[in-house]
């Protein structure tokens, strides 16, 4: 059997990774020298609730080579195929210590691939190798469906405040203070496992329009899942919601909350879409 692991920041609540037989490795997140396990330790309400009143950003911690061995021993004494599926190695060094894990364990029954992605578009991705196992292929050969899936992949999101981008230092604190006086929404995607600016525009409505526009400009494969994102901010994904209408024709549609990790970055009220082109 394949055993599927991934880490935290892929979104999808534990419960459903359980059923679906995914098992998911938590970063860490640290308020100061306390550190809590993403959604083990803390929850994403109580995530949101603390960053409210921070006055520093917190820190995140990748998972450690030997939390990763000691899971992918116990499945390879077991008999198990193990396939890792991680955020991009651009982001984090998450899957480099799934690599190291795996080098130390020495078996051709594990393999690891580098989503390029996180959030929603780990997410996408982690559902189609699901698909993939249950049609009874092995990891390697879902690991080289996932390879030629990848580039695909779209994940579009709109943060509502620049106030902690701002606080983690990827912008000034004068243009934070100038763009939320004029409104302004920074429109932010995943290009080559990194994160890029895609748009800015004024105000929420402009911004859920650029965000269909974008699916309306790159059309989604319908047969693959289809994600939508937001961080603490039910209410503005329902009204995203409907003005994206019956625009999303997809067999599978996912929603999820953004954890402790990338919530630390999005703030509060960042709204999201995920999946795979055609």
């Amino acid at each position: 059997m394949v055993k599927i692991i991934t880490d935290s920041t892929c979104d999808i609540n534990f419960e459903t990774l359980e059923k679906l037989g995914v098992e998911a490795i938590p970063l860490t997140v640290f308020f100061g020298e306390q550190g809590y396990k993403e959604k083990v330790e803390i929850s994403t309400e109580e995530f949101y609730a603390k960053l409210a009143v921070a006055e520093t950003l917190p820190t995140t911690s990748q998972v450690n080579p030997a939390d990763f061995e000691e899971v992918f021993a116990k499945h390879i004494e077991n008999g198990d195929e193990v396939l890792g599926i991680f955020l991009s190695g651009n982001l984090s060094g998450t899957c480099q210590s799934a690599r190291i894990a795996a080098a130390n364990i020495g078996s051709d029954k594990i393999s690891i691939f580098d989503s390029k992605n996180v959030t929603i578009g780990l997410a996408v991705l982690l559902m189609e190798a699901v698909r993939l196992r249950d049609e009874g292929l092995s990891a390697k050969e879902i690991k080289a469906k996932l390879e030629e899936i990848k580039p695909k992949v779209k994940l579009v999101a709109m943060f509502s405040t620049l106030k902690y981008l701002s606080m983690g230092g990827r912008l000034s604190k004068t243009s934070a203070t100038i763009g939320s006086l004029l409104g302004i929404m920074p429109l932010l995607a995943i290009e080559e496992g990194s994160v890029s600016v895609i748009g800015k525009v004024k105000g929420k409505k402009a911004a859920y329009k650029f965000i269909k526009d974008f699916f309306e400009e790159n059309p989604a494969d319908t047969t693959k899942t289809f994600a939508y994102a937001h961080s603490n901010s039910v209410s503005d994904l329902e009204d995203f919601k409907a003005l994206m209408g019956d625009s999303v024709k997809n067999s599978n549609v996912i929603t999820c909350d953004v954890g402790c990790v990338i919530g630390t970055h999005a703030g509060p009220g960042a709204v999201a879409i995920a999946y795979i082109g055609e």
